[in-house]
């Protein structure tokens, strides 16, 4: 049993709470899961009931967290740096239970995670690997340890389809509790019994944490039905009391007027009048109260607010690309062959398949290919934000830079980062404020160093940047797995509605439903088309 009590968390540089008197207690068979805008301490909470030390940097706490001697099995968010150097077996072998393990067992287990038993061994570094695998791996090692308390930040990022149902069989059927963080709608809807919302009030200087055992779906329903009757009812009691104060507005004109006029004129009535004013002002004191009683208009963290920019959009009859790779390689490993695309018009195309395979690689390829073209004007999102986004700018300084296309033969990263600083003029730098506002930005956070930002505020300065430059062709690599459930159905109605081309690779699986025209699948064999993503089988 894990249990919280009056749990309070503040950040120390920004001096906001992420989290106020939270309690809560995790049981056998408990799927909870966290969710909540980005940037609202989702990640620091889950770092804080594994080892305080994880953020004692930047977080400060109070209250209780008792876990009774739990083993605790964490997936960060992020590989650690150090870790990205370490050979797979290095990194497994530094978890004792793993050396302890049974073969067959670590066999039958990567077999059910896609992966060849043989690669557990391997000296390939962890750093080069895919992300789905740098998942799969740590999920290795935190199983052979064999915990009592799950602890997953965004254990869906990355992964395949085959092993997204792999892990929603997992959490399902564990005995023990789980506490996870994810954005992937799908997921939360077939795995949580238990919803723990963090969010952010009143410009984040509040924050609200909200447990219910439910499913995520019933969740949302009963939040949103909340919202309206609280809505309604706070409507009604506000009409109910403008029409109080009309009617005490007439009262009172009426006898201030009298005491104006007609005691003059009847210095007898004088004394009634007093009285009677005292009484008026006694209904007044008397609706303030009332006032104070009144159901309020209900405070909540809306989503995301953004539109890409008009721009021409492509024409339905040009071809964004005709492509074609013999081979697809990564180093001196054959990944795929025969590779042939074809886009034209503003379709929306979407790469699917099992980790390893070489979508992240190709997308990669594609992406050198069309940002030296001068006849559309295509942006790249990768994998990896840190690969483009200069991390020690704030969001505004980046933003408020002019990027130029450099001379082919460039890498990818100086080919999209080589650019000049504007002018910082108080107008430039309002408008930029007012864009990261839109985007849920907090005045402190816009002058933050970008490296201290969560995923999700450095994918919207992504987009943020795409949108400002007018582009017409994206390509994206996983564009929604660190948006939240609250702005992921903004990001998809955004990318639905592009006017232009979109080129991704994603496993979300709501993403590849509502956005994509064509979905093909990468295999060793090459690209091959396929109706739609497997059917839900809940």
């Amino acid at each position: 049993m894990l249990q919280v009590k009056n749990l309070n968390i503040h950040h120390k540089k920004d001096l906001r709470p992420l989290a106020a008197d939270l309690s809560f207690t995790l049981n056998d068979g408990d799927r909870a899961a966290i969710i909540g805008e980005e940037g609202n301490g989702k990640s620091t909470l889950l770092k804080l009931l594994y080892d305080p030390a994880l953020v004692e940097d930047y977080a400060e706490y109070d209250g209780a967290i008792i876990k009774n001697h739990l083993i605790c099995g964490y997936l960060p968010q992020e590989l650690a740096g150090a870790d990205r150097s370490k050979t797979i077996y290095e990194f497994l072998s530094e978890e004792p239970a793993f050396l302890e393990a049974d073969y067959r067992e670590l066999a039958s287990l990567a077999g059910k995670l896609g992966l060849d038993a043989g690669m557990l061994y391997s000296d390939a570094r962890m750093g080069l690997l895919s992300g789905g695998e740098k998942i799969k791996v740590q999920l290795i090692r935190i199983l052979s340890k064999r915990p009592n308390l799950f602890l997953l930040d965004e254990p869906s990022n990355d992964i395949d389809i085959d092993t997204l149902e792999w892990l929603e069989d997992f959490i399902n059927g564990c005995t023990f509790p789980v506490l996870y963080i994810s954005h992937d709608e799908t997921l939360l809807e077939h795995t949580a019994n238990m919803i723990l919302h963090m969010e952010q009030l009143k410009r984040k200087t509040e924050s609200h944490c909200t447990v219910f055992r439910t499913g995520y779906r019933e969740y949302v329903k009963i939040r949103q039905e909340g919202y309206e009757r609280q809505e309604r009812l706070a409507q009604e009691e506000k009409a109910a009391y403008d029409k109080q104060q009309e009617k005490y507005r007439r009262i009172y004109e009426k006898v201030a007027y009298q005491q104006d006029t007609i005691s003059r004129q009847c210095p007898g009535k004088a004394a009634l009048l007093k009285k009677k004013m005292h009484s008026v002002k006694s209904m007044k004191k008397r609706f303030e109260r009332q006032a104070e009683n009144m159901t309020q208009r209900p405070e909540t963290e809306e989503a995301i607010f953004f539109r890409f920019a008009p721009g021409e959009g492509i024409p339905a009859g040009k071809w964004v690309i005709d492509y074609e790779l013999p081979l697809l390689m990564a180093g001196e490993k054959e990944l795929a062959h025969n590779i042939r695309l074809q886009i034209r018009g503003p379709e929306k195309v979407c790469i699917i398949g099992k980790n390893g395979v070489g979508k992240t690689t190709l997308l990669r390829t594609i992406a050198l290919q069309l940002l030296e073209r001068t006849d559309i004007r295509a942006a790249y999102m990768p994998q990896n934000y840190e690969e483009l986004l200069p991390l020690n700018c704030t969001p505004v300084e980046y933003l408020c830079k002019t990027w130029k296309q450099q001379p082919s033969g460039q890498g990818l990263s100086e080919m999209v980062l080589a650019g000049q600083t504007q002018n910082l003029t108080k107008e430039n730098i309002t408008k930029i404020r007012t864009y990261l506002g839109s985007m849920k930005y907090t005045i402190q956070e816009m002058d933050h160093a970008i490296r201290d930002l969560s995923g999700g505020q450095k994918a919207k300065l992504l987009l943020l940047k795409m949108s400002m430059e007018h582009r017409n062709v994206l390509i994206l690599d996983e564009p929604t797995r660190n948006f939240s459930p609250l702005s992921g159905p903004v990001i998809r109605d955004l990318l639905r509605s592009f006017p232009g081309a979109i080129i991704s690779v994603s496993h979300d699986r709501k993403y590849i439903q509502e956005v994509c025209d064509r979905v093909l699948e990468l295999r060793a064999e090459g690209l091959f088309p396929i109706e739609s993503v497997p059917p839900d089988r809940h």
